[in-house]
């Protein structure tokens, strides 16, 4: 799937959203053939953040990929805060530098993103909206497609693809992603969306047990921490 040179990966909160952002970074860092010669991953999620893809700094920079995020450029008590540095402006004016941009959760969440429209005026980026139809806030087609209404209406950029990442961590089956595909289904059809695709949990569900279903993306649990499985 070609992909735009930013890409806005937007969600409710436990959508996977932000496990989305850092496994395509990292998947995208990868590649040997780029379109654009430098990656970055830009943190949006500001508001009541619980999973933020500036926690895997150290993983994302390791791998070539530049992280732009709070103003205090730190993941401990500071990262809390809802400040925003103007550095992170620069990967969305570097035409060279593919960006994802990993954005706060409903609508509310997504409204930090209106003061950077005029990058977004154009046709190099993209937007997703993830559902998880095992959060109870997006837990059907009509409560899904009101969160996706909510998220255009608050930012005046069409949904460009809607990505179906029902999971329950590590409790995810392959009813449940079957389920959530056909859900997923209805709702791309009702909203005239194209469904990017279907994410499952690598190591938890092997594509075989999801068999055609396609197209698939494997996600890492990168942003779970370890002792939430204990």
């Amino acid at each position: 799937m070609a992909l735009k040179r930013m890409i806005v990966i937007a969600g409710h909160y436990g959508s996977g959203k932000t496990e989305l952002a850092v496994s395509l970074a990292l998947d995208l860092a990868k590649e040997t053939k780029r379109a654009w010669p430098r990656l970055a991953v830009v943190d949006l999620d500001v508001a009541n953040p619980y999973f933020r893809s500036r926690e895997r700094k150290a993983l994302l920079e390791e791998n070539g990929i530049a992280l732009y995020g709070d103003a205090y450029n730190s993941t401990g008590a500071t990262a809390e805060l809802p400040a925003l540095t103007a550095a992170l402006r620069a990967p969305l004016e570097d035409e060279g530098c593919q960006t994802i941009i990993d954005l706060g959760g409903n609508d509310a969440g997504a409204r930090v993103l209106r003061q950077f429209g005029k990058y977004f005026r154009g046709n190099d980026h993209e937007l997703w909206a993830v559902v998880n139809f095992r959060r109870y806030e997006t837990r059907d087609v009509e409560s899904s497609r009101e969160h996706v209404e909510a998220i255009q209406n608050e930012l005046q950029i069409p949904v460009t693809g809607l990505v179906n990442n029902t999971h329950l961590l590590r409790e995810t089956t392959a009813e449940i992603i079957r389920e959530g595909y056909e859900k997923a289904q209805t709702l791309s059809h009702e909203m005239n969306i194209p469904l990017l695709f279907t994410c499952y949990p690598a190591g938890i569900i092997a594509p075989e047990d999801i068999a055609g279903i396609a197209p698939l993306r494997p996600l890492g649990l990168y942003m779970r921490p370890a002792y939430l499985d204990k």
